[in-house]
């Protein structure tokens, strides 16, 4: 009997982990519009305003690497939970005078250390639930998510404000926040059933493939692994029992009933934080924050002071175009990525550093054309294009399988690097704008955006040097010593060989 779209437990996972990064911009969003309309009711400064804003921040980049972490050692499905569950709390309860900037500052800086815990383990969850030739849709249509909660909340929630009060927006944010969490109990319930009333096997209890030639992800228990590893070879042969065994002709996974989360023993932090190609992705997630948040930050300032319109009097598409393009740019980076390896029979490594590539000197390029805007049109198409195709080198580097069971260590470790970024690249923009006599003198407009095409290219430079497209670690915390990335493509000329033949 063939299964619905969202039957499958594997797309209800993907769809929840979309959902997941969807509501938590939603918040953060949400938040800044709330705080921004108490804060000029109040008469506040801008001074305090920035302060309160930039507070999430502090505990989002502290908890980064402890996220990456939790979530190996104790598993991405309990860590979602209390990450959910604890943000959601503190924004229902965050102050709503304006006055108690102490009182909103801390608990800004409670939201941050809760959701620094969400993409570590959101990685951990589809490195071990998507097979390679699948990881770079599902990473970037889930990471996708943060671009489309962005351009909903930007849409939706100011009017809401207006209609509820700015005070019970903070209300609404910790109430979908819950309802994400209602949601993720659900599906764990629907998708999969345990013995014992375990709830979900996110984190897989079992241990992942040594041997697999992309360091393929987790499978699995009975039913549901076998299900997903028959999307991923049709010639595998299945054991449904507790011990899964899979094996094919390319690929072998085993899966015990021992619980998944990593041993800190087998954690190989010292050798991770020393590989190039793990500083290869954690550079060129602090170039791309490091652009995306100069944008983002900036948007105000550059439509007031170059292009010389109110960025709230553009209308809701204007507004919600360079987000929507950039949630649609990075689903088409994964695909692309994917369709290069599985059509084109690229490596792993040749399809992310095509992606990468194509986005950041894209990317450099329409930065250098935002300043020379002259109107409301070509300055939304300027900035419509540039964190598009930031969106699409995402797609690229923010796809890994270098080191599949500790993917949540490496993402804290790299996202600790993208909230850096952000914090150095919007404070370099302001004091380059200052040197140049302000906002208003379009030529530093052209060095601050020249700093972040270059800062860029770098790091695309850097990845296509180290980067690396093969599983590296191993489960049990050893250098892989199968070079996969040579056998990945020896398998991709022994395909085209027997097409030819057959022809």
């Amino acid at each position: 009997m063939k299964r619905s779209f969202l039957s499958d437990p594997k797309r209800q996972i993907v769809l929840a982990m979309f959902l997941a990064t969807f509501v938590a911009y939603v918040e953060r969003v949400g938040f800044s519009i709330s705080f921004t309309s108490l804060a000029q009711k109040a008469h506040l400064d801008e001074s305090i305003k920035g302060s309160v804003l930039s507070a999430f921040y502090c505990g989002y980049g502290v908890s980064q690497i402890p996220g990456g972490w939790a979530a190996q050692l104790y598993g991405g499905r309990i860590m979602l939970i209390l990450c959910f569950l604890a943000w959601s709390t503190v924004s229902i309860f965050t102050p709503t005078d304006p006055t108690n900037t102490v009182g909103i500052v801390f608990a800004r800086v409670l939201v941050g250390l809760a959701q620094g815990f969400l993409i570590p383990a959101v990685h951990t969850v589809l490195a071990l639930w998507i097979p390679p030739h699948e990881k770079a849709r599902a990473v970037s249509f889930t990471t996708s998510g943060m671009y489309l909660g962005s351009a909903a909340a930007m849409s939706i929630l100011p009017s809401l404000a207006n209609a509820i009060g700015a005070q019970k927006l903070l209300a609404f944010d910790g109430a979908i926040g819950y309802a994400w969490l209602a949601f993720w109990l659900m599906v764990g319930r629907d998708a999969v059933g345990r013995k014992g009333g375990s709830l979900l096997p996110l984190s897989v209890r079992g241990g992942m493939g040594e041997k697999g030639s992309n360091g393929g992800g987790g499978i699995a228990e009975s039913g549901v692994g076998m299900e997903l590893s028959s999307n991923y070879n049709s010639n595998s042969t299945f054991k449904n029992s507790h011990n899964t065994v899979i094996s094919s002709s390319s690929n072998s996974y085993s899966n015990s009933s021992n619980n998944n989360a990593v041993n800190s023993s087998t954690l190989p932090l010292g050798k991770m934080m020393t590989h190039p190609a793990i500083w290869a992705i954690v550079i060129n997630n602090f170039s791309f924050h490091f652009g995306f948040y100069v944008v983002m930050n900036w948007m105000p300032t550059y439509f007031s002071k170059v292009i010389h319109s109110d960025l709230s009097s553009l209308g809701l598409a204007a507004k919600t175009l360079p987000y929507l393009t950039m949630f649609l740019m990075s689903n088409v980076g994964g695909w692309t990525g994917d369709w290069l390896i599985l059509h084109h029979h690229y490596t792993v490594a040749a399809a992310r550093k095509t992606v990468n590539t194509i986005g950041f000197i894209t990317s450099g390029l329409m930065l250098m054309l935002m300043p020379a805007a002259t109107g409301v049109f070509s300055g939304v198409m300027a900035t419509t294009l540039t964190l598009g195709s930031l969106g699409f080198a995402r797609g690229g580097f923010s796809v890994n399988n270098i080191a599949p069971r500790f993917a949540g260590v490496v993402m804290g470790v790299s996202n600790t690097a993208g909230t850096l970024s952000g914090v150095i690249g919007v404070a370099a923009t302001g004091f380059i704008l200052d040197s140049f006599g302000g906002a208003s003198v379009v030529q530093g407009w052209y060095y601050a955006h020249a700093l972040c095409a270059c800062v860029g290219i770098m790091a695309m430079v850097l990845f296509n040097s180290f980067a690396r497209g093969e599983k590296i670690f191993d489960s049990n915390g050893t250098e892989a010593e199968v070079d996969s990335e040579r056998r990945e493509m020896r398998n991709g000329s022994e395909k085209r060989e027997r097409r030819k033949a057959m022809e």
